[in-house]
C-alpha cells in the first residue's frame, strides 16, 4: 500500500524542509516532528515512499510486491524503537542456494538449514571440509567487524583512526579497508562456486571487479555484511512499503506536513535562511525554512540550488518481479524449491563467471551468462498474497542481475533490456527440471506476470542518476575530506544531504534521514 495524496496545503515557513519523501526523509521528518519541529515533506510525485514502495504491478492481480528494494539489513532497531514503528521483519530460514553442475551432475551449494546441513552441503560439493571451515573463519571475521562498525551509523561520524581502533582487528581492517576484497575471498577460499558466493556482496548495484583499484566493490561488500551487527538480510513483513507507510503515518502523527505531488525546483540559501520554490497542480509556491534536507541525490541537490553537478553516477543491475502459479522443480534431486527459493539463489555467480561478466560488459557487451540471485519473499511473508493466491500455492519471485551498467542500454534501452531478460532467464533454466516460463503466472489480460526494469528506468521512474540504486559510490563509513560531522553537510550550513548519497548511505537503512535530523538538532543546542 502506498500513501494517498495529501489534501495539506504547505504553508510559507517551517523550522525544515524536507526534498523527497522517500524512506530517508520520513525519517528525518519524523524525528524533527517529533522533537517538536514545524516540517514540511515536498514529494513529486502523488505517493510517499520513493524506491522503498510495495505495488500490484499485474492488473488484476492480488499480489503486492516489493517493486524495487526489496530486502531489509541496515535499518537500525533503534530507528525502529525510537520513531514507534509498526514494521516487522523475518529471518530467512536459508542464507542461499547456488545451483551448478560437477562431474556432469546437477547439484548446489546449501547455506542454511542448519550447521550440520550446511556443512555437509559444503563437503558433498567440494569433496572435504576444508571450504567449509575456510567460510567459517571468514564470516566470523566480517561478523567481527559488523559488530563494530554497525553501531556507529547512527553515531557522529568517526576518523579513520577512531573506526580502526574500534575493529580492534588489523587482519580483518586491512582485508576490507586497504585491500581489494578479491586478495581476502581468494586467500580463503579454494573453490570457485564458494569464491563467486562470497563476492556477490560485492556487487550488488556496483560495476566492479574483484581487484578494483579503487575498492569500491570493498565499500559494497561491507554494507552487505554488517548490517545490524550480523550481515543477516530480512524480509519486510508486508512487504517494503508497509515500512514507508509506518514511516509516514509516524511522521504525520507527530504533526510533520506531507504534501505530495509537489515537485521542489529551486533552493535558496544562505547558511542561516532558505527558501524552497515548488511546484503543484495548482500552481508555483515558495515555502521559507531554517533549515533544508535534501532527500534526492547529490545530483538532484547540485540542480536545486545551481551548484556544479558531481561526477556522474552509473547503476548496474537488472531488477525483474513475478508472479507463479508453483515454484519451478530443480534439476538438483536434493534440493528443495520451497528451500532454495527462500534464500537468496544464485545463478551464474562463480567466482570465474562474475569476472567474465564484467570483462565482457567493460566491453560494451551484454554478458554471455548474465550473473543473477533470486529470491521468493511470499515464502517467508505469505502476507504479500492475496488469499486466493495464497491457498492456490503461488509465488513471487523477485530477482536481481548484476554486471549490466547503464551504458548497456544507452543504444536502446526496451531492446537490451528484453533481451538481457531472456538470457537471464535461460540462465535460470539451465538449472530447472521446468521452464519458469511454464510456471508463469498470467493476469486479466492474458499477459505474464513478469516485470524488468535497467538502470535506465530507475533514472527515469525514480531519477536515480544513471540508475544507480545508491546515488552514487558507496562510501567508507568514517570522515574523510570535507564530509562533516554527521555526513550530512553540504557547502551551505543549513542545507543538508539526507539521501543515500550522504556518507553511509545507501540500502534501506533509515540512517542518512537520522543523521540529518541529528544535525539539525546537535546545532540547536549549540
Amino acid at each position: 500500500m502506498t500513501t494517498p495524496p495529501s489534501t495539506s496545503r504547505p504553508s510559507r515557513s517551517y523550522d525544515a524542509v524536507i526534498v523527497g519523501g522517500g524512506h530517508n526523509g520520513l525519517v528525518a521528518a519524523a524525528y524533527l516532528a517529533r522533537a517538536g519541529r514545524s516540517v514540511l515533506v515536498l514529494e513529486r510525485l502523488d505517493h510517499t515512499g520513493g524506491a522503498a514502495v510495495s505495488t500490484r504491478p499485474f492488473t488484476g492481480v492480488d499480489a503486492r510486491l516489493s517493486r524495487y528494494s526489496y530486502l531489509v539489513s541496515l535499518l537500525p532497531r533503534k530507528i525502529v524503537r525510537d520513531l514507534g514503528l509498526d514494521f516487522r521483519v523475518r529471518a530467512r530460514t536459508v542464507s542461499s542456494y547456488t545451483p551448478v553442475e560437477r562431474g556432469g551432475r546437477p547439484t548446489g551449494l546449501l547455506v542454511g538449514g542448519g550447521e550440520r546441513r550446511t556443512r555437509e552441503s559444503f563437503a558433498r560439493l567440494t569433496g572435504s571440509d576444508r571450504e567449509y571451515a575456510a567460510w567459517q573463519r571468514f564470516y566470523a571475521m566480517t561478523g567481527h567487524v559488523a559488530q563494530r562498525v554497525f553501531p556507529t551509523l547512527t553515531e557522529p561520524l568517526p576518523t579513520r583512526d577512531e573506526l580502526r581502533r574500534r575493529v580492534d582487528d588489523e587482519a580483518a581492517w586491512r582485508a576490507l579497508f586497504e585491500e581489494p576484497v578479491g586478495a581476502a575471498i581468494e586467500e580463503h577460499f579454494a573453490d570457485d562456486l564458494v569464491r563467486g558466493v562470497a563476492l556477490t556482496d560485492a556487487l550488488i548495484g556496483t560495476f566492479a571487479d574483484a581487484h578494483d583499484p579503487s575498492l569500491v566493490q570493498n565499500r559494497c561488500f561491507l554494507y552487505h555484511v554488517i548490517g545490524g551487527g550480523t550481515g543477516a538480510w530480512d524480509v519486510p513483513v508486508g512487504g517494503m512499503g508497509a515500512l514507508t507507510d509506518a514511516l509516514a503515518d509516524a511522521a504525520r502523527a507527530a504533526g510533520a506536513v506531507l504534501a505530495t505531488g509537489h515537485e521542489a525546483v529551486r533552493i535558496e540559501a544562505d547558511g542561516r535562511t532558505a527558501e524552497v520554490t515548488h511546484r503543484s497542480a495548482d500552481g508555483e509556491h515558495v515555502s521559507a525554512a531554517r533549515h533544508v534536507l535534501v532527500n534526492a541525490s547529490p545530483h538532484e541537490l547540485a540542480a536545486l540550488t545551481g551548484e556544479a553537478p558531481p561526477p556522474p553516477a552509473e547503476g548496474a543491475q537488472l531488477k525483474v518481479n513475478m508472479l507463479l502459479t508453483r515454484l519451478p522443480r530443480l534439476r538438483d534431486p536434493e534440493a528443495d524449491p520451497r528451500e532454495a527459493f527462500a534464500g537468496t539463489f544464485h545463478i551464474a555467480e562463480g567466482y570465474g563467471q562474475l569476472a567474465a561478466a564484467h570483462t565482457r560488459a567493460a566491453a560494451g557487451e551484454l554478458p554471455d551468462a548474465p550473473p543473477s540471485e533470486i529470491y521468493c519473499h511470499s515464502l517467508t511473508d505469505p502476507t504479500v498474497l492475496g488469499p486466493d493466491l495464497a491457498a492456490k500455492g503461488m509465488h513471487t519471485l523477485t530477482l536481481f542481475g548484476l554486471h549490466t551498467p547503464a551504458r548497456l542500454f544507452a543504444r536502446d534501452n526496451d531492446a537490451v533490456r528484453d533481451e538481457l531478460l531472456k538470457s537471464t532467464l535461460a540462465q535460470l533454466d539451465t538449472h530447472l527440471a521446468e521452464p519458469l516460463a511454464d510456471c508463469l503466472a498470467t493476469d486479466t489480460d492474458g499477459r505474464p506476470c513478469i516485470e524488468a526494469r535497467s538502470p535506465l528506468d530507475l533514472e527515469r521512474d525514480l531519477r536515480l542518476p544513471g540508475g544507480n540504486i545508491f546515488h552514487r559510490e558507496l562510501s567508507w563509513p568514517h570522515a574523510q575530506e570535507g564530509t562533516g560531522h554527521w555526513g550530512v553537510e553540504t557547502g551551505v550550513a543549513n542545507v543538508l544531504l539526507c539521501g543515500a548519497g550522504a556518507v553511509r548511505g545507501g540500502g534501506v537503512s533509515g540512517v542518512p534521514g537520522h543523521n540529518a535530523a541529528m544535525a539539525v538538532l546537535d546545532g540547536a543546542r549549540s
